[in-house]
């Protein structure tokens, strides 16, 4: 199971929000290309990178700083947060950029989920965000009608190589991940789910390596790391202990 250490970007800074409000939020550097060389330095292997600004308005806001975070590590960067049309993710990528997430035009706009995963084979995820099991759009400030499940499952029909699930409640409050909702996700679909939100400590870590046989193949990791809640080298040798079964994987 992969640990990803997690950098939203605001204003510049990497901040860390409570349970996605923009008034409640911490900064814990204003650099965010050397935070990526400490988790890198630390062990991981893959960061997930959130343009909190480019959430908000609709388009992308900290392209320099994600491309000098690309260009200051060796390891993958997946990056989310403002992403709207073709022509920013083909920006993205062009920079170096592993992976694209997906967030408010998959519940928008599907067709154009299933244009960028065609013209981008299997560098397109896409991150469903719920609050009560209803997913949240345009930067979480609007939470729809529509199932977190049955998003998850007409994502996988439009293409997407996998899908991070954030439960907003728990996001940024280290509460304990949600382990029943991401559960019933993942068995609702057959391709690779990362979970997000509310990661304390490393029970939960635990929790989600039990699900590896539905396919939750990684989980994201923020407001633990910063504030010491969790340490990623323990992190990491908790998920590399021997799988006993064979996990999905993305493509």
């Amino acid at each position: 199971m992969e640990i990803i250490p997690a950098i939203d970007l605001k204003g510049g800074k990497c901040v860390r929000l409570f349970q996605g409000r923009h008034d409640q939020g911490t900064i814990f550097s204003d650099q965010p290309w050397e935070v990526a060389q400490r988790w890198e330095k630390e062990g991981a292997g893959r960061l997930h990178v959130v343009d909190l600004d480019g959430a908000f308005l609709g388009a992308p806001v900290h392209e320099r700083d994600v491309e000098r975070i690309v260009t200051s590590v060796a390891i993958p960067v997946q990056v989310g947060g403002g992403v709207r049309n073709l022509e920013a993710v083909e920006r993205y990528l062009s920079m170096g950029v592993d992976r694209i997430v997906l967030g408010t035009m998959a519940q928008r706009f599907p067709d154009f989920v299933r244009e960028a995963c065609s013209t981008f084979p299997s560098r397109v995820m896409v991150s469903i965000d719920a609050r009560d099991g209803k997913v949240s759009v345009e930067g979480w400030r609007e939470v729809t009608s529509v199932e977190a499940i049955h998003l998850a499952q007409r994502m996988e029909r439009e293409g997407v190589s996998g899908l991070i699930f954030t439960d907003i409640v728990r996001d940024g409050t280290e509460g304990g991940v949600n382990l029943v909702q991401i559960r019933n996700l993942a068995a609702s679909v057959n391709i690779p789910v990362i979970a997000a939100g509310g990661v304390s400590d490393l029970a939960d870590i635990g929790g989600l390596l039990e699900m590896e046989e539905l396919g939750v193949i990684g989980v994201i990791i923020g407001k633990a790391l910063y504030s010491g809640g969790i340490h990623l080298g323990e992190a990491l040798a908790l998920a590399r202990r021997e799988r006993t079964v064979e996990s999905r994987e993305f493509p």
